[in-house]
């Protein structure tokens, strides 16, 4: 692999590990299976896309679009707790109906940025863009990282973590489950619209369809860092999640540049299939290699090593 491959796969994955951590908020903290993100990763690109060619601040543009993925996610968590509909079902509903509302948003099927000011204009330049986009976006992921684990060692956190882990106690504790599990939805998809609205400034414009597979590859990298690095501490939880995230693209783009496979850009589903099916059934190998090591101690410790 090339250094300009290599550094293209690395930006790609940062973007996707704000949608990692979107995704991780969901189906780890809350529990809440939320298919949404199908529909809000290309909301916040059609919202950041739309205010920067009107010549709104490409910062502004992002606030703009976070704030979209959190009406998103209130929807979905708002059918759910309110009107009582299934997680799945709700988040299948809000995700079919922001395909109309995007298209509504943007009013074609793509919008173009090129030559447009993007987050990062005032950083790079034909020469450096490469690898000057990457350091930006790690910064960004950086610093919602760390915002992130102060967050949930907060009262507020933790009382979103106690509702996805145990609501009937959470309950019994005085929080309001509901609230919270609303809150919770709207801040996983704020990350996830923020994920858009930086990936249609790198790519140079907004497609109604870039959002298919986006909760598969958020998936994929939260299944991945929980394999590669498993760990109670919310630090490194969230940090194996963004690793797990650049790891994926990194794979991918290996995938596709070995000749010796004959894989195409075509072949992009099937790999990311693969990859999930493995990052699911490593953790089951991991236990049963562990089981009998765990076994073998046990019984020397019995007969004292003796045979």
């Amino acid at each position: 692999m090339s250094m300009l491959s290599f550094m293209g796969a690395l930006e790609i994955g940062l973007i996707f590990a704000l949608v990692a951590l979107g995704v991780w908020i969901s189906f780890r903290v809350l529990d809440f299976p939320d298919l949404t993100a199908d529909g809000s990763f290309p909301l916040g690109g059609a919202v950041a896309a739309v205010l920067i060619v009107s010549g709104c601040n490409p910062w502004l543009a992002c606030g703009a679009a976070m704030l979209a993925g959190a009406v998103a996610g209130l929807v979905t968590g708002w059918l759910n707790v309110r009107l009582g509909i299934l997680q799945l079902l709700a988040s299948i509903l809000t995700m079919i109906a922001l395909y109309s509302i995007n298209l509504r948003i943007m009013g074609a099927p793509n919008i173009p940025l090129l030559g447009e000011p993007t987050v990062f204009s005032p950083f790079v330049s034909d020469d450096n863009a490469y690898w000057v986009q990457p350091l930006v976006l790690a910064v960004i992921v950086l610093v919602v990282k760390l915002i992130l684990d102060w967050f949930f060692a907060s009262q507020m956190g933790l009382a979103l973590r106690a509702t996805g882990a145990n609501p009937r106690m959470a309950r019994a504790q005085g929080i309001a489950t509901g609230r919270v599990t609303l809150g919770g939805m709207a801040l996983s998809n704020a990350l996830i619209a923020l994920g858009g609205a930086l990936y249609v400034q790198t790519q140079g414009g907004s497609d109604i369809s870039m959002g298919l597979g986006t909760i598969v590859i958020g998936l994929a990298a939260v299944i991945i860092g929980e394999t590669l690095m498993p760990s109670r501490a919310l630090f490194i939880i969230t940090l194996a999640t963004v690793v797990g995230a650049v790891l994926y693209r990194i794979f991918i783009a290996l995938a596709l540049q070995a000749d010796f496979i004959g894989l195409q850009a075509q072949d992009l589903n099937l790999i990311t299939a693969v990859l999930v099916a493995v990052a699911l059934v490593l953790p089951r190998f991991k236990s049963k290699w562990r089981k009998p090591a765990k076994n073998g101690k046990s019984a020397n410790a019995v007969t004292g090593g003796q045979p």
